[in-house]
């Protein structure tokens, strides 16, 4: 099996804030573009939000996303997989994103949303010890993929209204100073 290598990030010097996938799955390596399955809600909710939705070009969309003052990314730079499910991600193949340079890069980010558990989980293990002392609020949201239909669509877009809304109570209740 061979290395799966995902994207570069999308952002402009000013980003404030940071949203964080995994690793892309096969739709999204294939078309060279995040969120790329047709059932992921990612770009619905970004419609909703930000008016960066499915029915814009993608660039328009990344566009939309930079100007809002939002970067995206993955935690894991490459790994090996045998299917496009976070669970199928050979744990030991790892190799996250160089996160200290890119922070450095972008100081302005203060916040971190995770798209889902893994991608948290990976931060976490991978990254975070690696980061020092720099203060971030970090933030779990429900997974947008397909494979996480527990909640539904206007569950999942409540709780990812706290990118546009960060300061309200609910998202105090999940949100970590470091």
């Amino acid at each position: 099996m061979s290395l799966v290598h995902g994207f570069p990030p999308v952002a402009t010097t000013d980003a404030r804030l940071l949203i964080l996938g995994s690793m892309p799955g096969q739709a999204s390596l294939t078309a060279a573009r995040y969120y790329a399955h047709e059932r992921n809600v990612f770009w619905r909710i970004m419609g909703d939000l930000l008016g960066a939705g499915p029915a814009l070009p993608y660039e328009q969309r990344l566009q939309r996303l930079t100007a809002a003052g939002i970067a995206l990314w993955d935690v894991i730079a490459a790994c090996e997989r045998y299917g496009s499910l976070d669970a199928d991600i050979v744990a030991g193949s790892v190799q996250a994103n160089d996160f200290a340079g890119f922070l450095a890069g972008h100081p302005g980010i203060e916040r971190i949303y995770f798209n889902g558990t893994a991608a948290e989980t990976a931060f976490q293990r991978h990254v975070l010890p690696t980061l020092g002392e720099r203060p971030l609020l970090l933030h779990r949201l429900p997974s947008t993929s397909p494979a996480h239909a527990a909640r539904g669509y206007a569950e999942k877009l409540s709780a990812w209204s706290v990118i546009v809304a960060p300061d309200n109570a609910a998202s105090a209740a999940y949100n970590r100073r470091l």
